[in-house]
């Protein structure tokens, strides 16, 4: 694997966790706002409903996966790619819903009609619902996945300093390899340091 492309894995881990956490609310609140009367119809807490699949359930696993992608990988290309998904589920619950409405005309595929309590006034409620589970969620989300593809797109300083010395030892070893002999010259070999002691100072005569 190319050096450039191999990051440290602790470098997707706040933003992928924060996109699995988001990515699991967007897909589940919607099932289970109704336990609080916090949501949009049907007012029945697990129900089925194709506005609640595609708008809520299916960008929430998109962002989830993403995140996953982000928390686990140690590949630059691999994170960004999972930040992208997580910036796509952020802007499909941001627009999904209009976009499915207004462009494709289809009716059948939508949000539902607010849910009501009696601590809050209807309009606070309404606001406060869509936030929650759609257009604040969404700005939320893509935030994070923009965040992580910018984190997995620089190169540290921490990546270079690496880098550099993986290449500096390793030049050293392949430029200055142990020398095991003596050296040779254009007119022969210098002999070793044992060599020329024994030469210059022959052993003293036995008698003395």
């Amino acid at each position: 694997m190319d050096d450039e492309a191999r990051i440290p894995r602790t470098r997707g881990a706040v933003c992928g966790v924060l996109l699995i956490l988001l990515g699991l609310w967007g897909g589940l609140a919607p099932f289970i706002g109704p336990y609080l009367h916090f949501g949009f119809t049907p007012d029945k807490a697990w129900e089925y409903t194709s506005g609640r699949l595609y708008l809520s359930a299916v960008p929430g696993a998109a962002a989830l996966v993403g995140g996953l992608m982000a928390l686990v990988t140690r590949n630059r290309a691999f994170g960004i790619s999972g930040g992208v998904l997580g910036a796509l589920a952020g802007a499909w619950f941001v627009a999904g819903g209009g976009l499915v409405l207004d462009v494709l005309k289809n009716t059948s595929v939508n949000i539902g009609a607010p849910l009501q309590s009696a601590s809050l006034t209807a309009t606070l409620q309404d606001y406060l619902e869509r936030a929650a589970l759609f257009f604040g969620l969404g700005v939320l989300i893509l935030f994070v996945g923009a965040l992580a593809i910018g984190r997995f797109s620089m190169l540290a300083a921490r990546d270079i300093a690496e880098e550099a010395d993986g290449y500096s030892y390793a030049s050293q070893e392949q430029s200055f390899p142990t020398p095991t002999g003596g050296y040779r010259t254009t007119t022969g070999q210098f002999p070793s340091v044992q060599e020329t002691t024994t030469a210059q100072y022959p052993p003293p005569p036995s008698g003395s």
